[in-house]
Order: C-alpha cells, then structure tokens, then sequence
C-alpha cells in the first residue's frame, strides 16, 4: 500500500509533468526551446532571447570546466536547446532527463543527427536509476525547486557524480523578499522552493558537495523582464496566428507577474559545487 507522502509526491510530479507539457508548445515558438532565462549586460544590449539563454548557459559549461568528451546529465532539461548548445560547442556527451514525455519527444526531435552525442529520456531526476559515478558533471538549469524533497534529489545527483565532478545550478534566488513573501512567489508559478544562495548551499553541504563558487547576476538576469514583454510585443502577430490572442495575453500576463518584483528583491545565480574526491 502507497503512504500518503508517496502519493503526494507521486501527485506533484504529475502536476509539473502536466504544466510542462502544457507550456511547451509555446517555449518553442517563443524562444526556440530555451526554457531557461537569458543574461544581458545592460538595458542597451540587443542580443535575442535566444542569443541571451545561449549566454547563461555558457555560464554554466564555463563554471564546470567542461571538456570534450565529458559525461553530462542535464537534469530537467526542457525542450533540449542548452544540452544541444553544450553538445555542439564544448564536445561533451550529454543525457537529458524530464518528466515531461511531451518535451523530451520534442528534445529528440530537435537532436536528429546528434544521437551519439545527445540522449533525452523520459524519467524523475529526484529519483534517478543510473549507475553511481555515471557523469562527470551535472547542469540543473531552473529544474530543482520543482522538487518536493530537495534534500533527497541532491543526494542522488552527488551518487551519480564521479568524484571531483562539478554540478551548476541556476535559479532565481531570494534577495529582499520575505520567506513567506518568497514562498509565496514560488508557489504562484507551480515551483516548492525560492532560496537564498545560503539557502541553497546548507542542502547542498548537507547533499556530500563542497561549494566551489557562486555568481550572482540577478539584475543582468532577473532584471531584464521588461525585454521578454517587448519580444512578446514584437510577435504579437506571429504567436497569435499559431495560439490566439487570448494566449498571447496569457504568456505576457504571466510574464509581467513573474518580473514585477524586481531584481532587489529577486535575484538569479549560478551556483557551482564539487564533489570531494575523497
């Protein structure tokens, strides 16, 4: 017989599936399968919501060290672009792991041609099946507060990790908010958590792994909401032509939402860390 907390979980997971599934037809018109958040230098930078995700994930890869013929896990991995960007510019073979069987047919389709190079497959990453020291590094872009049990999670990515191996982390980090006023925030866009970088390096230590760095870049990053409503203005036409007008204004509702607090009170790091060789 299932316990309730296996049945929660069980619940949770289907409802991220189901939201990530729900989304995924518009993350790939709007931003070509970069589900993650993009990095300008300032408000005068032009770069394309694709040029700006393509930068924060260069961050990652940059943090990691990563070098041809690396063995990657891209936990959470969207509608794979970063694991292919990671693929095609640093030489490393790459497993990509989602809930969601509708963005990782979606993955595998934008990968044709890349199969000795590239895998997606459909699983939980908080509770992953492959042999210990499997990979040599781990990217976890803006997939872990989706996690009922972080604690859990961090320990089998440090399992599957082969010591010295590096795991990179972006998310959205508590700055002037509250915990409840964070909390609160999290929960409006389906995720369980929105930590603090402290936050999240007491679970990470407590997961086996040494912290190595950790940029903050919250207002080059989190800051920059205003250009995810000007290109929603700027193809108004396009999208709505594919979607509706009614789900256009839905996205850059959303967006607006998920923006307004600001990037002092709203931050956005990358947070490296290593586990010990020993």
């Amino acid at each position: 017989m299932e316990s309730a907390t296996t049945t929660g979980e069980r619940r949770d997971r289907d409802e991220v599936a189901e939201m990530f599934d729900g989304s995924s037809g518009m993350s790939d018109a709007f931003n070509d399968g970069q589900v993650h958040l993009g990095y300008w230098y300032d408000d005068e930078d032009q770069a394309s919501l694709i040029e700006a995700s393509q930068r924060l994930t260069r961050k990652v890869a940059d943090s990691l060290r990563l070098r041809k013929g690396d063995r990657v896990l891209d936990v959470g991995c969207g509608l794979g672009a970063p694991a292919i960007q990671l693929a095609h510019e640093y030489g490393v073979q790459i497993t990509g792991v989602n809930i969601s069987t509708r963005q990782v047919a979606e993955a595998r389709a934008r990968a044709a041609g890349l199969a000795d190079q590239v895998t997606f497959r459909v699983g939980d990453y908080s509770s992953l099946d492959f042999p210990d020291g499997s990979f040599d590094a781990v990217v976890a872009m803006e997939s872990l507060v989706y996690v009922s049990d972080l604690g859990h999670t961090l320990g089998g990515l440090h399992r599957v990790m082969r010591p010295g191996g590096r795991l990179s982390l972006t998310e959205p980090t508590r700055e002037g908010l509250s915990v409840v006023g964070a909390h609160q925030f999290a929960a409006r866009f389906g995720a369980k958590w929105l930590l603090s970088v402290a936050e999240w390096l007491d679970p990470l230590r407590e997961a086996g792994f040494e912290p190595v760095e950790y940029l903050q870049c919250g207002p080059r990053v989190f800051g920059m909401g205003p250009k995810y409503l000007q290109a929603v203005d700027a193809r108004r036409d396009e999208l709505a032509a594919r979607f509706g007008e009614t789900a256009v204004d839905e996205l850059r509702q959303t967006l607006e939402n998920f923006f307004t607090p600001g990037a002092d009170q709203i931050g956005y790091a990358v947070i490296t860390v290593r586990k010990p060789r020993n």
